[in-house]
């Protein structure tokens, strides 16, 4: 089965977030993952994920232009029925993450995905909307996202194997 990881990064952090959820994501059997920018996607790949993770940097409370134009001009990219998670990077606690996270999963519901982050519902850490890393982030922080990547990567297997 096959997980694609799309970002924005300008500095690397998001990029940084993406490579240790795919850590997380590669802990689990019979999954390949594959993170990319994206101005490098690799869309055959992606046509044949069957769970999608999108992640933005945070810029004033939003997702990035370059994420919401992506989304726009994607109608070609057929991402209905596949699993759906999302996470941000945001410089200080209350930039703006979670209305960042909230746009994206309006906009990838409506592009029909099962979007999907575990929630409380799995216990600590209660991972809500998505994964969020805050300034340069850290150990904990690090250990979550991983936890994000394994439980996404589960949660695809239980839907589509």
């Amino acid at each position: 089965m096959k997980i694609s990881i799309l970002y924005f990064s300008k500095t690397g952090k998001t990029k940084r977030v993406a490579e240790i959820i795919k850590e997380g994501i590669n802990t689990i059997d019979d999954i390949e993952v594959k993170t990319m920018n994206l101005d490098e996607i690799d869309y055959k790949f992606l046509d044949e994920s069957k769970a999608v993770l999108f992640g933005t940097p945070t810029y004033y409370a939003n997702m990035t232009w370059q994420m919401k134009k992506w989304i726009d001009e994607s109608k070609n990219c057929n991402l209905e029925g596949k699993l759906g998670a999302v996470f941000a990077t945001a410089h200080y606690i209350g930039g703006g993450a979670n209305v960042a996270m909230t746009t994206m999963i309006n906009h990838f519901m409506v592009k029909g995905m099962l979007m999907y982050s575990g929630g409380s519902a799995l216990g600590q850490p209660y991972i809500h909307l998505g994964h969020v890393s805050i300034g340069d982030g850290n150990e904990e922080e690090d250990k979550i996202a991983r936890i994000f990547g394994e439980r996404i990567a589960l949660k695809a297997k239980e839907l589509f194997k």
